[in-house]
């Protein structure tokens, strides 16, 4: 029975390691695992904090009397590699070498298979990864950006935005496969995806395109961006982390933490209450865009993230949308029920596992 299944999920960040124990769906145990930046600081590369992740991870196990040989599957977060098409992967040796190598890219998230594997191989179990960040289901007509030298790619929330969209099918009473529905995801980034008959069809690049966010500035007006970028004032590095880390709301407001904003505007601070409609605003046109991608013929609009938790946000952006299709809100990330979900449809023979090739 499915309730049997027991899955330990990994989801390495760039300070800490997110590791839940699941039986079925339910979370019994979760915790995330703090790394101190005098632990970092010992390692050249991300790769390198392998075993030291590992070991913190088996030690969580210990102290909550999870035993290893009681797992039916480890599943670790997705990282950088080859474009691919969304669904739950086996981890094989082409894709520990690829991430080993680093072939796509380092980031923290690159660890989630390589211990995922080397728990499981301990006891002899399955191994997966789930809808990582490059999931990638574009029509041709969506990678064109204007200039052949830059085409569009595909980045965005792909486990939380495939793990809403199965679950809102289901609450329409659908297969994932069977309907077109449009999925924001609100968070340090923003992507707003069109969803038709189990594709990502087009999506905004949460890092570089859409809508501001509290961190990232989304789409810019590209000629005053050349003149800032020749201007002379500011370094490579300084003009990218004006982009991401240091644009959207920060750049407005000075900070994006939404319970001070919250406290702002409900103390009178009109100027931030713009800049957050602002927000909103964008978000909305994003989503009106993604109706046009899919013809109109939208099921369901569904938010969700962390964001989605600020009723003033979602009723800024439900105002503009609402003619265009029913809307769901399901706040949070949900990153470690996301890959206990995709684990549990193979397990259960919903879908079949993928091979990375």
């Amino acid at each position: 029975m499915q309730n049997q299944y027991r899955i330990l999920t990994i989801n390495p960040g760039s300070t800490s390691t997110k590791a839940a124990y699941f039986e079925g769906r339910e979370c019994i145990s979760s915790k995330s695992l703090h790394h101190s930046a005098e632990d970092l600081v010992r390692y050249n590369s991300i790769m390198e904090q392998y075993d030291m992740r590992k070991k913190a991870i088996i030690a969580y196990l210990a102290e909550n009397n999870i035993q290893l040989k009681q797992l039916d599957v480890v599943v670790g977060r997705g990282g950088l590699l080859k474009p691919l098409q969304g669904g739950t992967y086996h981890v094989n040796q082409q894709m520990l070498d690829d991430l080993n190598e680093m072939r796509y890219g380092q980031h923290a998230s690159n660890l989630g298979a390589v211990i995922a594997y080397e728990i499981a191989s301990l006891i002899g179990v399955p191994s997966f990864i789930v809808n990582p960040v490059v999931v990638d289901e574009f029509e041709p007509l969506a990678r064109f950006s204007g200039l052949p030298e830059l085409p569009r790619k595909s980045a965005f929330h792909a486990l939380n935005q495939k793990a809403v969209a199965i679950q809102a099918a289901k609450d329409l009473g659908k297969g994932y496969n069977e309907v077109n529905m449009i999925i924001a995801h609100l968070g340090g980034g923003i992507s707003v995806a069109a969803h038709s008959h189990g594709r990502v069809i087009d999506v905004n690049n949460g890092i570089e395109e859409g809508p501001f966010s509290p961190e990232r500035t989304g789409n810019l007006p590209v000629n005053q961006l050349v003149d800032m970028c020749f201007s002379g004032e500011y370094t490579k590095e300084e003009i990218k982390k004006k982009l991401v880390g240091r644009g959207g709301l920060v750049a407005y407001l000075g900070t994006s933490d939404g319970k001070e904003i919250e406290e702002r505007i409900n103390n009178g601070d009109q100027q931030a209450a713009l800049a957050q409609e602002a927000m909103a605003y964008q978000i909305a046109k994003e989503i009106g865009a993604c109706s046009a991608v899919l013809c109109g013929k939208v099921d369901k609009i569904v938010i969700t993230g962390g964001l989605a938790r600020d009723n003033r946000l979602v009723d800024w952006i439900c105002k503009r949308i609402n003619f265009i299709a029913p809307i769901s809100v399901y706040p949070g990330e949900n990153e470690m029920a996301a890959m206990a979900e995709g684990a549990l449809r193979v397990l259960t023979g919903e879908e079949e596992a993928l091979a990375y090739e």
